[in-house]
């Protein structure tokens, strides 16, 4: 682990990995938790960002994670968007969220990093894909200073009681629902 891991005096009587969920029907999950995991690789901190469900989409935060070298890194783990309208699982999605689960366990172990992002890891424990408890327990058994984001709407309430800090965007206002398209540099 980076020797910068987690030395600041904050005032805490422990210093420790805490765990985050960002959660709700709002915008900003996923860039909520790349504001952070920048925040932590301009601190000298290793960073890992797993995308579960995300493809081969070109998003800014890809480019810009270049800029960190090898400080911030993002793998794009899916094929794109899953379970649109209650259809059953593809196998293939199924399959890419297991590798990523097992790409998870091992960086989790690993110690290589001080920050590991599980972007849209709640969708995949929503839609049946992937286990709460087993996301729990490897959250249980991490190294100590490890942090860990999880992302995605609808959190799991095993999750939510587990995790140190939850927070819950909610939608008010989304330019989407006035015909407006994704703009590039706010929604990729």
């Amino acid at each position: 682990m980076s020797s910068t891991t987690n030395t600041a005096d904050t005032g805490s009587a422990q210093n420790r990995g805490l765990v985050l969920i960002n959660t709700g029907a709002g915008k900003g999950k996923t860039t909520a938790a790349l504001g952070t995991a920048m925040r932590a690789a301009g601190n000298g901190m290793r960073v890992l960002v797993l995308q579960f469900l995300k493809g081969s989409w070109d998003y800014g935060e890809l480019h810009a994670a270049e800029l960190f070298g090898g400080d911030l890194r993002i793998r794009q783990m899916g094929r794109g968007f899953v379970k649109v309208g209650g259809a059953e699982t593809d196998p293939e999605d199924q399959r890419l969220v297991d590798e990523a689960w097992a790409e998870a366990v091992r960086a989790m172990q690993s110690g290589e990093w001080d920050m590991l992002v599980l972007d849209e890891i709640n969708y995949t424990v929503g839609y049946g894909m992937l286990d709460p408890a087993a996301v729990a327990d490897a959250l249980r058994s991490r190294p100590p200073l490890l942090h860990v984001i999880l992302t995605g709407r609808n959190a799991h309430p095993l999750l939510v009681e587990l995790a140190d800090t939850v927070t819950e965007m909610r939608e008010v206002k989304h330019a989407y629902t006035r015909g407006i398209l994704a703009q590039r540099g706010i929604e990729f």
